[in-house]
């Protein structure tokens, strides 16, 4: 009951009435906007892959000796199972005889692999990354967690609610009142062609039209910025999201491992050694090796051909380069159980901030460097929160399949209401449908853990760069560029083209009502009517077409007179607590160790207390009032990369102090506090500086 039965109705009594022309103008409006509706589905959900094109299809078995390949349906608890290096898991079960590394991003988000070892459990859907390791199936694949995930997504898209569109909500509106329109010129004139003129120009063809064009010009439109929505319904759902669900790992953050530091022994230089180590790596095929020879690309550092290398894969690597024996693996590995010397321990200490991984290397056995991998928050995250805010995304939430520290590490100075951590797929549904109670959700991730969420929420949007299928497949919009700054653009586009499609649609029947007022008079017959209609709906279009643009007009940026007054005096304060903090890290060079840690606490709080207050001040209200409508995303997207830092290394401060207050202190620790003081410093100057400018333009 809606728009079919509007024009059912007109095409019905103009067949019974001997007026087929007019009933033919109704049905090609009817039919083409049909077909555009259709269209857009289709043209969004090409080339997509589906969620078991990853599923593994077939387990190594081994049988007295012998490794039989089976299907994996075949495959029965207590079977022993070979799985060579890079093999899916095929189902649950436990490592039988030695250890390896899992990668579980597909399964938990974690972007490094973590190592499991005889006795532990691995799960289907997640990789090997170590070496051939035999493990015992504990459950059949049918029951097994990658199953399981298959499973939730389907259910999740059945339970979504089927999406009414917006022109069957005009429709159920205008069909008892053209109908009564009709019935009464009918008995006035006593003439039933007068009633068919009626229904006419009453056909509701702005209702056909007018939406599906809109929608497939702001589809259109959003494609060309990389944003692939899967049709007008999900487009109009986007729209009306008030709420955020983000994932962290590829989503939030890069994925996966990034060189983060190296710190060296006393006399080694960095970039020689990540050379050294890259050119060893080479010879390796383990998960983090294709980083670290990415990292001396980027750096232009030549790489040389190792010789005589031996690996023991998730444990270490050794051979000859140029000449020299380089070992890199965990400090166990590389130095034994012998006690770090001060700069590995301030390595540790620095990967236990940054929630990295640290592979320490030697030089012709002699300790030379650590490097820390790990991944690292989007440049664009921050400022990506700060437009979802500025578009009215009241609540945002952050909820990922990773550990606590790794979670509030990202957490750390992005706007997030609430964050959730070691959540399982089940999980992380449960916490989509808990908000979407109160607000209409957007979920925002890239893996395969990600795909029933993805399906449950209002919309779905997959990070689909790299993302996996499955997540591609159980969204509603896809992300096809490495950049979070689509998805707030992605709901701007949606918004405009709602307004646009409630332009075409209120205009179109207004002037159709003016239309029936004339057919209801006798002055208006059923072919003209229908060509008048055809006016209509050409007008309608055009305005429609709109949305195929970006909508934006360039102004300038500037704050009303109090606000700029306030802004500067707040500038001016900041600045001073600058300078006392400055002071405080000057005299850490001259002060003794037991004085440094309340020094370095003073400059800690300070930060916190003056700094903070401040940053989070400017995001609340300073922003929101300045940087309102969706063209400002890139301004927004440069200030809040600097509240992100500002905010990490201000946590890194908060951790240092707190070391520092547990232990003798040394003068490393104090040397690293004395950094970060000094880049904090530096920084917020420098951001002061940007937001004074900004808002004196005119």
């Amino acid at each position: 009951m809606g728009v079919d039965a509007i024009a059912f109705v007109s095409m019905s009594a103009a067949l019974a009435l001997g007026q087929p022309l007019a009933g033919i103008v109704v049905a090609i409006m009817y039919a083409g906007g049909n077909v555009l509706e259709h269209y857009a589905v289709g043209r969004a959900e090409r080339d997509l892959k589906l969620l078991t094109d990853r599923a593994p299809r077939t387990a190594h078995r081994l049988i007295d000796g012998r490794v039989e390949a089976v299907a994996v349906a075949e495959v029965e608890p207590g079977d022993r199972l070979l799985l060579r290096a890079g093999d899916v898991v095929p189902v649950d079960g436990l490592l039988a005889d030695a250890s390896t590394l899992i990668d579980e991003a597909a399964v938990t988000g974690e972007p490094l692999p973590v190592r499991r070892g005889p006795g532990e459990t691995v799960r289907s859907g997640t990789v090997n990354a170590g070496e051939t390791v035999t493990m015992i199936a504990a459950a059949r694949a049918s029951e097994s967690t990658y199953a399981g995930i298959v499973r939730m997504v389907s259910s999740a898209q059945a339970a979504k609610v089927p999406f009414v569109r917006m022109a069957d909500r005009f429709a159920l509106v205008l069909l008892p009142v053209t109908l009564g329109v009709a019935g009464v010129a009918w008995y006035a004139s006593g003439d039933p062609v007068r009633a068919l003129a009626v229904l006419v120009v009453a056909t509701p063809c702005p209702l056909i039209l007018a939406a599906p064009v809109a929608f497939i010009s702001g589809v259109s439109r959003a494609a060309r910025r990389g944003i692939l929505v899967k049709g007008g319904g999900a487009l109009e759902a986007l729209a009306r999201v008030r709420m955020a669900i983000f994932d962290k790992t590829g989503t939030l953050t890069v994925g996966g491992a990034r060189l983060v530091g190296i710190e060296t022994a006393p006399g080694e230089d960095a970039d020689d050694i990540l050379r050294l180590v890259a050119s060893l790596e080479q010879a390796s095929h383990h998960v983090l090796a294709g980083t670290l020879i990415a990292a001396a690309h980027a750096r232009s550092l030549p790489l040389s051909v190792p010789h005589d290398v031996g690996e023991i894969r998730g444990s270490g690597l050794e051979g000859i380069v140029e000449g020299k024996r380089v070992s890199a693996g965990s400090h166990a590995l590389i130095a034994g159980e012998t006690q770090p010397a001060d700069w590995a321990a301030r390595a540790i200490r620095r990967a236990r901030w940054r929630s990295a991984l640290t592979i320490f290397v030697a030089i012709e056995g002699r300790l030379a460097a650590a490097i820390l991998l790990g991944d690292e928050v989007r440049t664009e995250t921050a400022g990506a929160l700060r437009w979802l805010r500025a578009l009215g995304v009241s609540r945002l939430m952050m909820v990922t399949g990773d550990h606590t520290a790794a979670a509030e590490a990202v957490a750390e100075g992005l706007d997030f209401d609430e964050t959730k951590a070691n959540c399982t797929p089940r999980e992380k549904i449960e916490a989509v449908r808990e908000e979407a109670i109160r607000h209409p959700v957007v979920m925002i991730g890239d893996g395969i853990n990600d795909a029933p969420a993805l399906a449950a929420a209002t919309v779905g949007i997959a990070m689909g760069a790299r993302g996996a299928s499955a997540s591609s497949e159980a969204a509603d919009v896809v992300i096809l560029v490495e950049n979070l700054n689509r998805v707030p653009e992605s709901i701007a586009i949606a918004r405009r083209t709602r307004q646009i499609a409630l332009q075409s649609i209120v205009a179109g029947l207004a002037l159709s009502g003016v239309a029936m007022v004339f057919a209801a008079a006798g002055l208006l017959p059923p072919v003209a009517g229908a060509l008048t209609q055809e006016a209509i709906d050409i007008a309608v279009i055009l305005n429609a077409l709109r949305a195929l643009g970006s909508g934006s007009r360039r102004r300038t940026v500037a704050l009303p007179g109090p606000m700029a007054r306030t802004v500067a005096a707040e500038h001016t304060a900041i600045n001073q607590t600058l300078d006392r903090l400055q002071t405080l890290s000057d005299s850490l060079d001259v002060a003794a160790n037991g004085e440094a840690p309340g020094l370095v606490r003073q400059a800690s709080d300070m930060v916190d207390q003056e700094i903070l207050d401040h940053e989070r001040h400017d995001d609340r209200v300073l922003y929101p009032g300045l940087l309102g409508d969706h063209e400002y995303g890139a301004l927004i997207t440069a200030l809040g990369y600097a509240h992100s830092e500002i905010f990490k290394l201000a946590r890194v401060l908060r951790q240092i102090a707190a070391d520092l207050g547990k232990s003798q202190p040394d003068r490393l620790q104090v040397r690293d506090a004395q950094r970060v003081i000094d880049t904090i410093v530096l920084l917020v100057r420098l951001h002061t500086r940007q937001e004074d400018a900004i808002c004196e333009q005119d």
